[in-house]
């Protein structure tokens, strides 16, 4: 499993891959290969506006609320050294902590449209707390402390990185990035709807207005 800003997939897996599909020798191609893997994870990243490798260690991060009991935030894979904080005054001090028993986390079972695996990234506040609120203050009046990111990537979102990073190394044997022509028009290397079907389900966009 990579750290944050790690590619999705692995150069020996990603090169096992391309057997068979390259129709050029992959001998002396490991940077190449590599940047097309950063790549593409890169592109998944800001297409799914969320990241799928994970943090081993907690650090600090504030949000802004949502709602009057609830905020979105970015996803994090376990309840370990998970410290929730409320900025009561708005002044940047986040002096209130709170107990587990007075929030509650969501997806609930890490499932999302019946798939499994997912990390939290809901959090709401119960027993008629609520998130501080910007009355001219600072907006960001909860603070979550947390291990950033997924238990482990998703297979379908590796298996975009893997069609993506193929096609993104490619480019360097397309002239002006164009691989073909199809029906629609050009097809141009990053538009690839096999890997787009693989990650629309994980995309942050579908789940907050879906």
């Amino acid at each position: 499993m990579g750290g944050i800003g790690d590619s999705y997939v692995d150069l020996a897996e990603f090169k096992s891959y391309l057997v068979g599909q390259a129709n050029a020798s992959l001998t002396g191609q490991d940077g190449s290969l590599g940047d097309a893997l950063l790549s593409a994870s890169r592109e998944i990243d800001s297409y799914c506006a969320r990241q799928f490798n994970r943090s081993e260690t907690a650090t600090a991060r504030e949000y802004e609320p949502a709602g009057r009991d609830y905020c979105i935030v970015d996803d994090f894979y376990t309840t370990t050294d998970l410290v929730v904080k409320l900025d009561s005054g708005g002044n940047g001090t986040f002096a209130t902590t709170l107990t587990s028993s007075q929030y509650e986390l969501s997806p609930a079972n890490g499932v999302v449209d019946g798939m499994t695996g997912w990390p939290y990234y809901r959090i709401r506040l119960l027993d008629g707390l609520t998130v501080p609120c910007s009355y001219g203050g600072r907006s960001r009046t909860l603070q979550v402390t947390a291990r950033w990111g997924w238990e482990e990537v998703p297979q379908p979102v590796r298996a975009a990185c893997k069609i993506m990073a193929a096609e993104t190394w490619k480019l360097k044997d397309a002239p002006f990035g164009v691989l073909g022509i199809d029906e629609f028009g050009i097809v141009r290397v990053r538009q690839n709807k096999l890997a787009v079907s693989k990650l629309a389900p994980y995309s942050k966009t579908r789940l907050l207005i879906g």
